[in-house]
C-alpha cells in the first residue's frame, strides 16, 4: 500500500476515486439542505389533503428540524466509530425510505413520522460529507475547491428548495416534493459503491459513548423543540421556559459526562483548538442571520409584493448565483489571504447585503431595487465563507475525530438557524405590531416594517460573526498533525496504483507508525482508526 500523496510536492490526492467521490458528497449536502425548505410552499396543499389542523401543520417542518438537530453529534461520531462509508450509505438508505414513506403518507401522523426519520437520515449524512472531504483531499487547492463546492451545494439546496417546492407542487402535487428524492438517492447509492473509499480499521475500534449520545440527542432535540415553538407559545410562557430549562439541564449533564469519559462523543479539548472554536462561533452567528433572512425574503415576496409561489421561488435564483460566485472567489483567494481575513470579509459583505434589504424592503418595493441587488451582495459574502469555515472547523483535528468535528460544525449551523429564526420572528412580530398601533394595521406597510427590522438584526448577527472570528481565530492556522492528516489517513490499493509509483518496500523495512497526538494519547485512542481503499 502506498500513500496517495506524493511525498515531495503534490497538493492533490492521487486517489482515482476522488473523481467519483465529490459528486456523492455534493448531492448529500444539496439534499439535506433542500429538504429543510422544499415542503414550506407545499404546506397549504398538504394540510388540505391530509386534514392537518392549523396548529399541527408546522410539524411537517419541525419534525425534520428536530430529528436533524438532535442527532447531528451522534451522526458525526458514528462516522468515526463504524466507518464513514458505512454511515454514508446507511444514512442515504434511511433518507430514501423515509422520503418514499412521506410521499405515500395517508394521515398527518404518517407524514410527520416520515419527516422525523428523514431528518435522522440527514443527521448521519451531513457530518460524514465534511469528514470525507477532510480526509480524502489534501490541504491546498484540491480541498479548497471541494469545500467551496460543498458549501455552495448546501446554500443552493436551501434556495432551490423554495423554488422547487413551488414548481413541483403546482405541476405534480405536494407528494412530488417527497418522492423526488427517491430516484436521486437510488442513483447516488449506486455511485457510492465505487465512488466512496471503503473503511479499513488500522487501530482498535473506538467505543461509542452511549450515555453522551443519549444526553446530547435529548438535549439538542429539546432545545430545538423549545426554539421552534416560541412562535406559538411565546418566549415568556411556562412551556417555553420549561422546555429550554430542560434542554439546559440535559446539555449540562452531557458536558459533565464528556469530561469524565475516556472516549467521549465530543472531546472537551476540541474547543480548545482556536480555529475550531472560531469556526463554530462563526457558523452559529452566520446561520442565525442567514436562515432567518431567507425566511423573511420569501415572506416579503409573497405577502408584500404579492408573488405567487413559483415566481417567489424563481426570485431566489440570484441568491444561488451569488453563492456560487462567492465560493469561486474564496476557492481562488482564501489560501492567499488566510481563513480569518476571508471569513471577516465574507461576514461583513453579507451584513452589507442585509442592511441593503433593511433599507429597501417596503410596500412599494421592486424586485430590482429591493431583492436583486441585496440578494447578490449578501449571497456573495455568504458564499465566500464556506471554504475557510470548513477548513477551520477541521484544522488540527485528528483523522479519527473528523466526524466529531463535522458533527459539531453542523450542530452549530442547525442550532444557529433555529435560534435565529425564533428570535427574529419575535422581533419582526413586535415591529409589525408597533406599526399596526400607528394605524397601518397588519397591511403591507406594517409587514414590511417588521421584515426590515428583522433584516437589520440579521446584519448585526453577521457583523458579530466577523468580530468573533477576528478575536478568536489565530492569524496563522496551525497545520494538521502529520499523523492525522489526509495523507496518513488514506491509502490506495495496489490495483489502483499508477505505473510510475515504485513498489512498496518489504514489510521488515517499513517505517514505524507515527506517534499518537498528545490530545488523544491521554484518552488511549488511536487518532488514525481507519485507512481507506477503493471499494
Amino acid at each position: 500500500m502506498v500513500n496517495p500523496v506524493d511525498s515531495k510536492s503534490s497538493e492533490t490526492l492521487k486517489n482515482p476515486g476522488t473523481r467519483r467521490l465529490l459528486p456523492v458528497l455534493l448531492t448529500v449536502q444539496f439534499l439535506v439542505s433542500l429538504d429543510m425548505s422544499v415542503v414550506n410552499i407545499a404546506l397549504p396543499d398538504i394540510g388540505d389533503d391530509l386534514g392537518f389542523g392549523a396548529d399541527s401543520l408546522l410539524w411537517v417542518v419541525n419534525a425534520y428540524a428536530l430529528a436533524f438537530g438532535g442527532l447531528l453529534m451522534l451522526g458525526g461520531r458514528l462516522a468515526d466509530v463504524v466507518g464513514r462509508r458505512r454511515t454514508l450509505i446507511a444514512g442515504f438508505a434511511v433518507f430514501g425510505i423515509a422520503s418514499l414513506a412521506g410521499g405515500l403518507a395517508q394521515t398527518p401522523g404518517q407524514l410527520v413520522a416520515a419527516r422525523a426519520v428523514q431528518g435522522a437520515g440527514a443527521a448521519a449524512l451531513a457530518p460524514v460529507a465534511l469528514a470525507l472531504i477532510t480526509v480524502n483531499y489534501a490541504a491546498g487547492p484540491a480541498r479548497s475547491r471541494a469545500l467551496g463546492l460543498w458549501g455552495a451545494a448546501g446554500a443552493l439546496g436551501g434556495a432551490v428548495g423554495v423554488m422547487a417546492g413551488g414548481l413541483l407542487t403546482d405541476l405534480a402535487g405536494w407528494r412530488s416534493v417527497m418522492l423526488i428524492n427517491v430516484p436521486v438517492v437510488l442513483a447516488v447509492l449506486l455511485l457510492s459503491r465505487r465512488g466512496v473509499p471503503a473503511d479499513r480499521r488500522t487501530g482498535p475500534a473506538p467505543r461509542l459513548d452511549a450515555a453522551g449520545a443519549l444526553l446530547v440527542t435529548a438535549g439538542m432535540a429539546t432545545l430545538v423543540l423549545g426554539l421552534v415553538r416560541t412562535e406559538a407559545y411565546g418566549w415568556g410562557s411556562g412551556t417555553t421556559r420549561g422546555t429550554l430549562g430542560a434542554a439546559a439541564v440535559l446539555l449540562t449533564a452531557f458536558a459533565v459526562v464528556e469530561s469524565r469519559t475516556r472516549q467521549p462523543l465530543l472531546r472537551p479539548g476540541l474547543l480548545a483548538n482556536r480555529p475550531v472554536l472560531s469556526a463554530n462561533a462563526f457558523a452559529l452567528l452566520m446561520s442565525s442571520g442567514q436562515f432567518a433572512a431567507f425566511y423573511f425574503t420569501s415572506l416579503y415576496l409573497q405577502e408584500v409584493l404579492s408573488y405567487g409561489s413559483t415566481r417567489a421561488g424563481a426570485a431566489f435564483l440570484p441568491f444561488c448565483a451569488g453563492v456560487v460566485a462567492g465560493s469561486v472567489i474564496s476557492t481562488r483567494h482564501a489560501g492567499r489571504f488566510g481563513e480569518r481575513t476571508t471569513l471577516v470579509a465574507g461576514g461583513l459583505l453579507g451584513a452589507a447585503g442585509f442592511v441593503w434589504f433593511a433599507l429597501t424592503v417596503g410596500p412599494d418595493g421592486t424586485f430590482l431595487g429591493s431583492v436583486l441587488g441585496p440578494s447578490l451582495v449578501a449571497s456573495i459574502g455568504i458564499g465566500m465563507c464556506f471554504v475557510p469555515l470548513g477548513t477551520a472547523a477541521t484544522s488540527g483535528v485528528a483523522a479519527g475525530e473528523t466526524g466529531m468535528a463535522s458533527g459539531l460544525l453542523n450542530s452549530s449551523r442547525q442550532l444557529g438557524g433555529s435560534l435565529g429564526l425564533a428570535v427574529l420572528v419575535a422581533v419582526a412580530s413586535g415591529a409589525t405590531g408597533s406599526a399596526g398601533r400607528t394605524g397601518s394595521g397588519r397591511g403591507p406597510g406594517a409587514l414590511a416594517d417588521g421584515y426590515a427590522t428583522a433584516f437589520g438584526v440579521a446584519a448585526a448577527l453577521l457583523v458579530a460573526a466577523a468580530v468573533a472570528t477576528a478575536v478568536l481565530h489565530p492569524s496563522r492556522t496551525p497545520s494538521r498533525p502529520a499523523e492525522t492528516s489526509a495523507e496518513a489517513s488514506l491509502e490506495v490499493s495496489t490495483e489502483a496504483r499508477p505505473p510510475e509509483v515504485p513498489p512498496e518496500p518489504p514489510a521488515e523495512s517499513a517505517p514505524p507508525a507515527p506517534e499518537k497526538s498528545p490530545e488523544n494519547l491521554a484518552d488511549g485512542v488511536d487518532p488514525r482508526p481507519y485507512r481507506s481503499t477503493q471499494g
